[in-house]
């Protein structure tokens, strides 16, 4: 069987904080809890109807030029889901696209279509289920640490301005400058260094196979 099926979803060499899959996408999409929960459902989306397809075709695709009409199935898929959302949700879509269209680069390079034809579909479709699924909570996990933390407020799909806010600061002061920058980027960063730091100290002091 294929080294990367025997991966394991979290702990594994291509888990998201051992092989920093999706790096872009865990810093961008986090800054709030919203963005997170939309990139989280468009991961699980991508991921899983790309695969549906591509492994239900794999054996009428020609060998040439593969990965060009896998980015091209993926993006199409992506698509969809943004089209969908749109319609649910426009004014949350219009301010997401941006790091939604990373979702097809990000999945075309997960190593699950390649050399693994002649492997099990149902297992397949399962594995990228749970890494696909551990990348979306991982999101959210940092998101719920930035938003609250940075912005002072936590917030959720919704609302007549697309966001809705179950909280915020009333007060109107500016708070603590050093804890507001997890608002931004270069906060998502740190916040990223720190869990993939902590993440490979674990990971090194249990056992050495968790693979």
């Amino acid at each position: 069987m294929n080294n990367r099926l025997n991966s394991h979803f979290f702990w594994g060499p291509h888990a998201p904080l051992s092989a920093l899959t999706g790096a872009g996408l865990l810093v961008m999409a986090s800054a709030r809890l919203a963005h997170a929960i939309l990139c989280a459902g468009g991961i699980l989306w991508v991921f899983i109807f790309t695969a549906l397809v591509y492994y239900a075709s794999v054996k009428v695709m020609p060998q040439k030029g593969k990965a060009v009409i896998l980015l091209f199935l993926s993006s199409l898929i992506c698509s969809v889901y943004i089209l969908l959302a749109g319609l649910l949700n426009p004014l949350l879509v219009s301010g997401t696209w941006f790091f939604l269209v990373l979702l097809p680069p990000c999945c075309t390079g997960s190593g699950f279509f390649t050399g693994m034809e002649n492997e099990q579909t149902p297992e397949i479709i399962s594995k990228i289920g749970m890494e696909a699924l551990c990348l979306g909570l991982l999101i959210i996990a940092i998101s719920l640490i930035r938003e609250p933390l940075g912005l002072g407020t936590l917030s959720f799909p919704g609302g007549i301005w697309g966001i809705h806010e179950i909280f915020s600061d009333a007060s109107g002061t500016e708070g603590f400058i050093p804890i507001k920058l997890l608002s931004v980027s270069a906060g998502g960063f740190l916040i990223l260094g720190f869990l993939a730091a902590a993440y490979r100290h674990f990971r090194s002091a249990g056992p050495e196979d968790k693979s």
